[in-house]
């Protein structure tokens, strides 16, 4: 019986690596991390129809490059996140006057929700879409309630309340079910993404002030690119003027300078004193009535009124070709074109033209006559 050299001892195979989960404290073997996968740009969710819609000028895509609970957990051992305890230890801290911290908390909860495999992930959403069972879109949800956590906190900075965020991302998480098609060979997270960060967007717009400073497509594109473009563009060595950042953008100059302003400014109350005096009157108080005073409304009213009478005394006068004319091209508020009353009454364009043009004439003489002293007779 031979013995084996110590060359031909087969070499001992690593163990596989393992993870302590928090939950439950059973040791699993990590699946593989998903392939990266990118969403189409045609799939970028629009929003109300205006507005609030085209966030996707400011978004990037989204690369999965790990599972979903290892970029949860990343974010949280940097100090991204709040510390989260297994037992959420919070909900009894002793002597304070809140019982727990709510983020904190709903950190802690959205951890039971276990993962989808990318297997599991699209079964349930082919079943989903086939039979529209709550239960398979209430799966997918709570399966990507981390993700939206990690997404939010990249807007951290722009609300005051993280939780804020969470919700509304999680509003766009629950759109991006409804909308999802799982035969186009994309994962779910990787189309949701943009579900999210839509309905974040669109938060942080409406709530940025009181009164809403991006109505437009373009103060929208403004509002978000704004600030990089300026910093893009002295990162360049250029100053960061109005023209120049409309043209780089495809904006209005007057569009920039307004949006420039009204970021710079903040609101302010009518009731605000413009003193610190005691009897001092308010900024309201003090802003220009732009409405007219009685003598000017009175007065174009009374030439209403006349105006309306000699206009009917004069289309009295004309016959009914001309009355057919007055009324269609200068009477009427959408008129036709000049083709199309000469098409209804056998003329050409230019005769037409005439024609209105002579009845102009005859009008401005005819009320000259009756009110010569009335400035408006010139108009």
């Amino acid at each position: 019986m031979t013995r084996k050299s110590r060359g031909s001892r087969a070499p001992k195979k690593s163990p596989k690596a393992r993870r302590v989960t928090p939950d439950d404290g059973k040791i699993v073997t990590p699946r593989p991390a998903p392939d990266n996968e990118f969403i189409e740009a045609e799939a970028v969710p629009v929003l109300d129809g205006d507005a609030s819609a085209e966030p996707a000028e400011a978004i990037t895509p989204l690369a999965l490059d790990s599972d979903e609970e290892a970029i949860f957990d990343e974010a949280a051992a940097e100090g991204r996140l709040p510390e989260l305890s297994d037992t959420a230890s919070a909900d009894t801290a002793g002597g304070a006057v809140v019982p727990y911290d709510p983020l904190s908390r709903y950190l802690a909860e959205i951890r039971r929700f276990p993962l989808l495999s990318r297997e599991e992930e699209n079964a349930i959403a082919r079943r989903y879409k086939e039979f529209g069972d709550p239960a398979d879109a209430y799966r997918l949800v709570t399966a990507n309630l981390r993700l939206v956590v990690k997404i939010a906190n990249e807007f951290a900075r722009a609300s005051r309340n993280l939780l804020d965020l969470i919700q509304e991302g999680n509003v766009g998480l629950m759109e991006a079910v409804k909308n999802f098609d799982p035969y186009r060979g994309i994962r779910f997270p990787s189309y949701a993404v943009w579900w999210v960060r839509a309905y974040i967007y669109r938060y942080l717009i409406n709530n940025w002030r009181l009164v809403k400073i991006g109505t437009t497509q373009a103060q929208r594109k403004l509002f978000f690119n704004l600030r990089k473009e300026s910093e893009r563009l002295e990162a360049e060595g250029f100053t960061p003027q109005p023209r120049l950042l409309a043209q780089r953008m495809g904006v209005k100059e007057s569009e920039v300078r307004e949006m420039q302003e009204r970021m710079a400014m903040s609101e302010v109350s009518l009731d605000q004193p413009v003193s610190q005096d005691e009897d001092a009157a308010s900024l309201g108080e003090t802003l220009p009535d732009s409405a007219w005073n009685p003598e000017e409304t009175a007065s174009r009213e009374e030439w209403r009124e006349f105006a309306h009478e000699r206009i009917s005394e004069f289309a009295a006068t004309l016959n009914d070709k001309e009355r057919e004319i007055f009324d269609a091209r200068l009477m009427n508020d959408d008129p036709p074109t000049l083709q199309e009353v000469g098409d209804r009454f056998n003329l050409s364009r230019e005769r037409v033209r005439q024609i209105e043009s002579r009845l102009k004439q005859r009008l401005r003489e005819f009320i000259r006559e009756r009110a010569a002293d009335i400035d408006h007779a010139e108009q």
